[in-house]
C-alpha cells in the first residue's frame, strides 16, 4: 500500500472516530441551555526551549484539521490562554467562523485558571465552546467542567480532542477522540508533564 494511500486511510478512519464522537456527544441530547466544551491542547510547537513559542509548521497543519473537524460543530465561543501557541491552535476557526478569541490568564495555580476556564465557559452565551489549553492544564480544566480526573497529557501528545457535554440536568459527560495526524504509538507513555 502506498504511503498517500495509508495516509488518506488513517485520515478516514480518524474523521469517522470524530464524527463519531461528535454524534454520540449530540445523541445524549443537546437541549436548550446545555453546553458542548470541545478541549484540546494547543498543536505542536516549534521549540521546545523558547517560553512561548508558535506553532511549528506539524502544529500549523493540526491547527487547520481542529477547524475542519469542527466546522459542523457550530462553535460560539472560544477560550485560549496568553500564549501564542494556543491562539495560533484556534486562530483557522476563529477565521472561519468569524468570532473572537477570549484569553483566560492562567493566574496563581493550574486549579485556579481551570476554575477561571470553567467559570468561562459557563458564562458563554453560545452552546458550543472551543477550549484550547496545556498538557497540564486539560485534564484539570475537564475536572473542573464536572468530568472525570484524567492523567495530564504527556509532552508527545497533540490528537486528543475531549467533547464535555454539560446539561441543564444531570452530570456532565466526556467523549474522547482524536484529530489531525495521530500522536506516535508512545506518545501517552511518560512519567509527569509540565506546561508545554
Amino acid at each position: 500500500m502506498s504511503m498517500m494511500r495509508r495516509v488518506l486511510l488513517l485520515f478516514v478512519v480518524l474523521a469517522g472516530t470524530l464524527a463519531t464522537a461528535l454524534a454520540t456527544a449530540g445523541a445524549q441530547g443537546n437541549a436548550a441551555g446545555d453546553k458542548l466544551v470541545f478541549v484540546v491542547r494547543h498543536a505542536e510547537k516549534a521549540s521546545a526551549t523558547d517560553p512561548d513559542p508558535s506553532l511549528s509548521e506539524a502544529g500549523k497543519v493540526r491547527a487547520v484539521k481542529l477547524a475542519m473537524a469542527l466546522q459542523q460543530a457550530r462553535i460560539t465561543d472560544i477560550l485560549v490562554t496568553p500564549r501564542k501557541r494556543t491562539s495560533e491552535t484556534a486562530a483557522p476557526l476563529a477565521t472561519s467562523a468569524a468570532l473572537t478569541m477570549h484569553v483566560v490568564p492562567f493566574g496563581a495555580s493550574t486549579p485556579e485558571h481551570a476554575a477561571a476556564v470553567a467559570a468561562a465557559v459557563r458564562a458563554a452565551k453560545g452552546g458550543a465552546v472551543l477550549v484550547v489549553g496545556h498538557s497540564n492544564t486539560v485534564n484539570a480544566i475537564i475536572a473542573a467542567l464536572g468530568g472525570p480526573k484524567l492523567p495530564e497529557l504527556c509532552d508527545a501528545e497533540y490528537a486528543n480532542l475531549f467533547i464535555v457535554r454539560i446539561p441543564t440536568v444531570g452530570a456532565p459527560s466526556l467523549v474522547r477522540a482524536q484529530y489531525g495526524a495521530a500522536d506516535p504509538a508512545d506518545a501517552g507513555n511518560c512519567a509527569a508533564a509540565t506546561m508545554k
